[in-house]
């Protein structure tokens, strides 16, 4: 591997940092966005025995928007609980853009590496391809041993740049489409708790 990295010349060192920084994104990203993490079981069910037993006070709404971006969400609706619904979604709408942002958080650095690394690699290739033709200028081609050093550069970067974009683009890929199925969810889950609370409202206060 080291004599890899080795032919493949100086531009093997930020591919390979990109790789680094692409896995430790991918990890971090596969252990943020699950589902238990972000969407916890039964959390508007705990909100409305709250609401029911009259323990719906300012301790029980911060440990609710400490537990999970659906709680965050929750939490903002719960505070103009006493307001119209136009309220109500209103501060869910504009809490949940933050948590749509920190449930995007890397993801343009992903999918900048998806794109940057084959342009690493074909940089590579082009370089590798310079010392080819440099060498046959000089030495001519009878001399294979003199070309095989610019071609392995050349080969090396451009499968080094593929092998490093390939599965990022794929994660990256996946990850935008697990948010957006994450925050659907969150904004049902959000609208049924706005209409139970407003369903059990309207009796008493007619709204």
């Amino acid at each position: 591997m080291l004599e890899l990295v080795k032919a493949g010349g100086w531009l093997m060192l930020p591919i390979i940092l990109c790789s680094i920084i692409s896995l430790a994104i991918i990890v971090e990203r596969l252990w943020s966005l699950q589902v238990r993490r972000v969407l916890p079981k039964n959390l508007v069910a705990q909100v409305w025995r709250w609401e029911k037993i009259h323990q719906l006070n300012d301790e029980h709404l911060t440990e609710l928007q400490a537990s999970s971006p659906l709680g965050s969400i929750l939490a903002a609706g719960i505070s103009n609980r006493h307001q119209n619904r136009t309220v109500m979604k209103e501060s869910i709408e504009d809490t949940g853009r933050h948590i749509v942002h920190e449930l995007e958080r890397y993801l343009n650095s992903l999918g900048t590496i998806a794109a940057i690394t084959p342009l690493l690699g074909l940089l590579g290739t082009v370089i590798g391809m310079i010392k080819v033709f440099s060498t046959i200028t000089t030495q001519g081609v009878g001399d294979p041993g003199a070309l095989a050093g610019g071609i392995s550069e050349a080969l090396i970067t451009t499968a080094a740049g593929m092998v490093v974009a390939i599965p990022t683009l794929m994660f990256y890929r996946y990850f935008r489409g697990r948010v957006r199925m994450l925050v659907l969810k969150m904004e049902q889950e959000a609208l049924v708790m706005v209409e139970i609370m407003h369903s059990q409202r309207k009796p008493a206060g007619g709204q």
